[in-house]
C-alpha cells in the first residue's frame, strides 16, 4: 500500500472481516457460479474459473449469491454527480457537481458508519465520475485502510497506465466500465461526446495492464439492441471477467429517453439472449433490472420445486434492492437501489446502522414475499426473483407494485401477443424440453448442505 499522506489525517484502523471468512460465504461464491454455468450450459466456465474466477473472490467480498445489480451485501457511494460526459441514459444526471455533496471528512465517516455493519466487506464507488473528484485516493485509501476490497465504476475516459497503476495500489479490485455500443457511432451517441469510444479502450487497456480486473456494464435499449451480439464479441476481445447486463430503468436523466426502454417482449428477447450469450462468452454474466433471467434459467431446466429450486433461493436472490444492496447518494441520502427514488434517512442526520436496521421501506424490500402485489407476489419465483424493483418505482411510483416487464406471467392483456419478440417463455420451454440441464457433479449434495442456512440482513 502507498504511503498514508500526513495531510490526510489518522489513519484508521481495520474493521472489516476480510472476505473469506466465514468459508461459507465462499462456497455460496462458489456453488453460485457452478449453478448458473449448469443451467446456462456454460462451456467456457473452466476457463473462466482459471483465468478470472479467484481473482473475483476480493471483489465478491461479502456476497451470499447472485442477485440483480450484482449481489448481496454490498454498499454503492455515489460520490459526485460531476461527469466528463453527458449520457443520454444516466440515472444520476450526471454533469455538474452538487453543491450538498459529502465534505471529505463527512465521507470518510460515511465509510466509518459502512465498515461497522458486519456484511460489509466491498466499498464500490460510483458517479457522475468518481475519477473528477480530487479527494478520491484519499477515499480509496481510507477504505482500503479499514480493510474493504474497492471497486469502482467509471466511463474509463480519464484512466491512463499511471493513474490505473495508482487506482491499483489503493486496493481497487475491479473496475466496472460502462460500453454501450460496438462501434464509436453508438457509444459515443449514448455517451454524449465524439472520441469517448476510443478513450474508453484506452482506459481499459492500462486497467487491464495494471492488473485490475474488467468488469463491463452494458445498457440495454433501443438504441444498441441490434449490436448485442457483436459487443459480446468485442467484450470477450478485451479480457473481460464479468459483464452486467443493465436494462434502461427511465429515471434520471432516462425519462426523457424512456421510449427506448425495453417492454416485455424485449426484455425476454434480452434474456434469451444472455441466456445463449452465457453458453459462449468467457465472461460471467449478471443481469441489471432483468431478474426474470433465474427464473428463466430455472424453468428452461424444468426445476420448479424440490432441492434445487431450493438451492436456487439459496444463491441467486434476484432483486437486492434493501435485501443487502443500498445505494448512498452524493448528499448522504440512502437509497435501496439507484432506480428507486425514495430516501430511507440521510447519514448527515441519522447513522447508517439505524437507517440500514429500522427503515421502513427496507423492511418492506426484505419482507416482499408478503407485501408484493399484482403477478409478482403470486409468482412461485418471488424469492429468487422478486421482479425489478426500481422498474416498478419508474412506472407506478409503488415499489411493491408488480414489474411490468415481466415475461415469466406476463399480464392478461399480452396473454395473445404471440408475435412478441422471442415469443412467449411457455412456448419457448415447450421447443427447449429437449436440452434439458445436466447440472454440475456436487450440486445436488450442495443444496443439501446450503439448505436451511438463513441470509441474515443487519
Amino acid at each position: 500500500m502507498e504511503h498514508w499522506l500526513p495531510e490526510w489525517g489518522e489513519k484508521p484502523r481495520r474493521r472489516v472481516t476480510p472476505y473469506w471468512w466465514p468459508p461459507t460465504l465462499i462456497l455460496r461464491q462458489i456453488v453460485s457460479a457452478l449453478y448458473v454455468g449448469g443451467l446456462a450450459r456454460w462451456r467456457r466456465l473452466p476457463s473462466w474459473i482459471r483465468s478470472y474466477g479467484f481473482k473475483c473472490l476480493p471483489g465478491a467480498a461479502g456476497s451470499w449469491g447472485m442477485g440483480c445489480i450484482g449481489f448481496p451485501a454490498h454498499p454503492v457511494w455515489e460520490m459526485t454527480t460531476a461527469c466528463n460526459l453527458r449520457c443520454i441514459h444516466c440515472h444520476a444526471s450526471g454533469g455538474t457537481r452538487a453543491p450538498d455533496e459529502l465534505t471529505t471528512d463527512e465521507a470518510k465517516r460515511l465509510i466509518d458508519q459502512l465498515s461497522q455493519v458486519s456484511e460489509f466487506r466491498m466499498m464500490a464507488f460510483t458517479g457522475g465520475e468518481p475519477l473528477i473528484r480530487p479527494d478520491l485516493f484519499e477515499l480509496l485509501a481510507h477504505s482500503q485502510a479499514l480493510g474493504f476490497t474497492n471497486t469502482m465504476a467509471t466511463n474509463a475516459t480519464l484512466i491512463d497506465d499511471e493513474v490505473a497503476r495508482r487506482l491499483r495500489r489503493y486496493g481497487l479490485v475491479i473496475a466496472a466500465v460502462s460500453l454501450d455500443g460496438f462501434d464509436a457511432a453508438t457509444h459515443d451517441y449514448v455517451r454524449g461526446q465524439p472520441g469517448t469510444f476510443d478513450a474508453t479502450l484506452k482506459g481499459i487497456r492500462a486497467l487491464r495492464q495494471a492488473g485490475i480486473l474488467l468488469h463491463v456494464n452494458i445498457t440495454a435499449m433501443e438504441y444498441n439492441l441490434d449490436q448485442l451480439e457483436p459487443l459480446m464479441a468485442l467484450v470477450d476481445e478485451l479480457g473481460t471477467g464479468i459483464l452486467l447486463m443493465y436494462q434502461l430503468v427511465p429515471i434520471g436523466r432516462g425519462r426523457g429517453i424512456e421510449e427506448a426502454a425495453l417492454d416485455l417482449g424485449a426484455n425476454e428477447r434480452l434474456i434469451r439472449f444472455m441466456a445463449e450469450a452465457q453458453r459462449v462468452t468467457h465472461a460471467i454474466m449478471e443481469p441489471v433490472a432483468g431478474p426474470q433471467y433465474w427464473p428463466f434459467l430455472l424453468q428452461r431446466a424444468g426445476v420448479e420445486g424440490g432441492p434445487l429450486l431450493r438451492l436456487g433461493e439459496s444463491v441467486f436472490h434476484g432483486c437486492s434492492a434493501g435485501r443487502g444492496f443500498v445505494y448512498i447518494k452524493p448528499n448522504g441520502d440512502v437509497w435501496p437501489c439507484p432506480f428507486i427514488e425514495v430516501s430511507c434517512g440521510n447519514v448527515r442526520e441519522t447513522p447508517f446502522a439505524s437507517i440500514w436496521a429500522t427503515s421502513p421501506v427496507f423492511q418492506d424490500l426484505r419482507h416482499r414475499e408478503e407485501l408484493l402485489k399484482g403477478q409478482c407476489g403470486e409468482c412461485q419465483y418471488r424469492r429468487l426473483c422478486g421482479g425489478c424493483r426500481g422498474r416498478a418505482w419508474a412506472t407506478t411510483g409503488d415499489y411493491l407494485a408488480e414489474d411490468p416487464s415481466c415475461f415469466i406471467h406476463p399480464p392478461d392483456d399480452a396473454q395473445d401477443q404471440t408475435d412478441s419478440p422471442g415469443g412467449h417463455l411457455r412456448t419457448a420451454l415447450r421447443d427447449d424440453q429437449s436440452e434439458l440441464v445436466a447440472l454440475p457433479f456436487g450440486l445436488h449434495h450442495a443444496s443439501q448442505t446450503l439448505e436451511g442456512t438463513s441470509d441474515v440482513v443487519a
